[in-house]
This record gives structure tokens, C-alpha cells and sequence, in this order.
């Protein structure tokens, strides 16, 4: 029977992969540690739904205590371990990067001891970036190309974990499957993303700022298609012993043209202000899915005009929620 644990549970992916996994009827494991990097009260809210499965299980413990993270892991008997958790943000990796230090280095080398030392051998698949890709020119973005050249320091954690998985499998024979996430959304989506922020703006009438004067391209991805993409590189039966996948949309969208699709979902007009790009933003990602595609039979199927529709009816249908993230936003330094 499988044995499940999902690190960063409470967080925006996580979430939807336990709830997902539960629907189907397995039993999960949730690791979280709760921070205030946004309001913990989302990450309340999140775990609340969750709990109230009764094949669920969460761990208040921090990826970054030694201690307990790899104690947790070791002692489990997973068969599974899907590794989420992390800490998030490009720009706020310019003004704190010791959280990035403490949460994707260290904890992520006491993910990587739990497996190796677990009696239940488990297949680990653990959450890379697309902004590995940094200063590439070259679109779409091929898991054959080139990730020296990081804009931003979390990304280079991100570029790190996938050299540690590679070490381990290469010694330890571990299986580790590192996915390259382009720009997840959907509904409960991280507050300090773009599609989040940009609905709160319209919503309370105040002005959209638009980086690099609206002309980054991302390949926006659906939450539901990220979802299935885990789950196949999770119990996929032919995956080599190390692996990277890009999950992405093989689409992309100029972020002027993403106000303008917001505009009609909400049926409103946005203030915009055009500024200059900030620094350890990439000009573009595009998701090039043709080996994860070929290998695991991976698509994203859902366009993003319906997946703005579905996250504007999620934001007006959940006001506590909205209520408590413009309150936090206003007092925030990093958003």
C-alpha cells in the first residue's frame, strides 16, 4: 500500500496535491511549518480542508531542523516522498536569502537524508524551478540547455537541488525526479503571485504596476495540470533513477495582454503603470514539454482565459481570505 508524505502541504501546490491524493482515497502525510512568509492563516485555512479527511496526517515540523525533518522522513516507511516545500520568491531572495539558505539548502539536504536512511525505499519527486533557465535566450526552454547562468539567488538554490538529488542518486541509487515549475496559478494560489495581486488591484481600484513596461512572457500554468503532472512523475513506472521535467504550458502570455483578460473576467477596468524590469526577473519563460510529454504522457490541457475565470470566481467566492491578504499586502515590505 502506498505511504505518502508531501512536504509543504499547507503551501499553494501542496495543498492541491494532498487534497487531490485524498479524493482518490490515499492516505497522506502532511510536512509543513507554517511561516509567515504570507499570512499562515491561508496555510490555516488550506490545512483545515485537508484535515478534514480522516487519511490525513500533518507534521508541524521546519525541512530545516535536522533533527526532526530527517527523523520524520527516516522512520515513516514512505513509499512516496514529494518534496514542495520551500521558500518561495525571487525578489524576496534579494532581501533575505539566509531563509533561502536555511529552507532550500539545508532543508533540503535533510530531505535527501530522510530517504537515503528510510526502510521504505521511496521514490522521491521534489519541486524545481523554471527560473533555473535564468539568463537562457533560446525559447522554449529544453531541459538540455544550459542553467549556469541563474538572475536570481533562488534560483540558484533551485539549480543546487538538482545537483544534490543527482549526488545522491548517483551514490545511494535514490530515485529523485526534479519537476521545473512555469508560473503555477489557480485558485488559493500563493498571495504574492501576479494573477493574486493583479485581481486585488482591479478588485479595490488601485493600479497594476507592470515590470519591464508589460512585455514579460510567462508560460502561466494551470494548478490542476501541475497536479497531474506530479502524480505521474510520483507512480510513473518508467522513470530513470535521475530525472528533470519541465511542467509547464507550452503557451505564453504577455503580462499587458494577462490585464486584459483580467479586465473581462472581472468586468472592470485596470489602472496600469508601466516600470522598468526588476532585478532577478527573467524577460521570459517558456515551458518546452516535449520530453515530460514523450515520457509521462504530460499535457496542459487548460487554457489560461479559463483558468483566470476559475480563479476570479475562487477570489470573490472566499472575501475572508481576500480581506486578510490586502490587509497583509499593505503591511508587507516583500510583496
Amino acid at each position: 500500500m502506498d505511504r505518502i508524505l508531501v512536504t509543504g502541504s499547507a503551501g499553494f501546490i501542496g495543498f492541491h496535491l494532498v487534497l487531490d491524493l485524498l479524493n482518490k482515497g490515499l492516505s497522506v502525510t502532511g510536512l509543513d511549518c507554517f511561516n509567515n512568509y504570507y499570512p499562515s492563516s491561508l496555510k490555516e485555512m488550506r490545512n483545515d480542508i485537508l484535515s478534514k479527511h480522516e487519511n490525513f496526517t500533518c507534521l508541524r515540523i521546519d525541512i530545516a531542523d535536522t533533527k526532526n525533518a530527517t527523523e520524520a522522513i527516516s522512520s515513516g516507511n514512505f513509499t512516496h516522498v514529494c518534496h514542495l516545500a520551500a521558500q518561495a520568491g525571487v525578489r524576496y531572495s534579494l532581501i533575505d536569502p539566509m531563509a533561502y539558505v536555511s529552507s532550500n539548502l539545508v532543508g533540503f539536504a535533510n530531505i535527501l537524508e530522510g530517504v537515503r536512511h528510510s526502510s521504505g525505499n521511496p521514490r522521491l519527486v521534489y519541486a524545481s524551478s523554471s527560473s533555473v533557465y535564468g539568463g537562457n535566450t533560446v525559447l522554449p526552454f529544453a531541459e538540455t540547455a544550459s542553467v549556469d547562468t541563474p538572475v536570481s539567488f533562488y534560483a540558484a538554490t533551485k539549480k543546487a537541488n538538482e545537483l544534490m538529488a543527482h549526488t545522491y542518486s548517483h551514490l545511494y541509487e535514490m530515485e529523485t525526479t526534479g519537476l521545473r515549475f512555469f508560473t503555477v496559478y489557480g485558485e488559493f494560489c500563493r498571495p504574492d503571485m501576479m494573477l493574486w495581486k493583479f485581481t486585488e488591484a482591479i478588485h479595490y481600484d488601485e493600479t497594476i504596476q507592470l515590470y519591464n513596461e508589460g512585455k514579460q512572457e510567462r508560460s502561466f500554468t494551470y494548478i490542476g495540470d501541475i497536479v497531474s503532472g506530479i502524480k505521474k512523475a510520483m507512480f510513473g513506472t518508467k522513470i530513470s533513477l535521475y530525472e528533470i521535467f519541465n511542467l509547464g504550458n507550452d503557451h505564453r502570455e504577455q503580462l499587458i495582454d494577462v490585464v486584459s483578460i483580467l479586465e473581462k473576467s472581472m468586468n472592470k477596468k485596470a489602472t496600469v503603470e508601466l516600470a522598468p524590469l526588476q532585478p532577478g526577473d527573467m524577460t521570459a519563460t517558456w515551458a518546452d514539454i516535449s520530453k515530460v510529454s514523450k515520457a509521462l504522457g504530460f499535457e496542459a490541457n487548460t487554457s489560461f482565459k479559463e483558468c483566470v475565470d476559475i480563479f476570479v470566481k475562487w477570489y470573490k467566492a472566499n472575501p475572508e481570505a481576500a480581506d486578510i491578504v490586502y490587509r497583509w499586502r499593505k503591511n508587507s515590505s516583500h510583496t
